[in-house]
């Protein structure tokens, strides 16, 4: 996972069986953070790793994935592919988030 945890909007960790919403943003309303849950737990379901939003310093919100070195299931091609679909179908909802951030965390 990144170093910038304060920035760490979401996560989910295939291997540990975690889903992980930072406290720093529970002003999103409730069913947005529920569509994140499901958005991270989908994709750790099909393809496995670890996948992150985090908020880049100029607000851009970015999805990160991973693998651990020995997980020889995990298709770093698979995970590119639903992390485009992600971006695609939730483009709304993305370009929410980061306005959000920009208004909450940078003016």
């Amino acid at each position: 996972m990144t170093d910038n945890n304060d920035r760490t909007l979401c996560a989910a960790n295939s291997y540990e069986q975690k889903y992980y919403f930072n406290p720093r943003f529970s002003n999103i309303p409730e069913d947005i953070q529920k569509e994140l849950h499901v958005l991270c737990v989908l994709f750790t379901e099909d393809v496995g790793g670890v996948i992150q939003f985090v908020y880049a310093e100029d607000g851009t919100l970015m999805i990160e994935t991973s693998a651990a070195d020995n997980d020889y299931l995990y298709d770093e091609i698979e995970a590119g592919i639903l992390v485009g679909q992600i971006q695609k179908k939730r483009r709304e909802l993305l370009e929410q988030l980061e306005k959000y951030y920009k208004v909450m965390f940078l003016c």
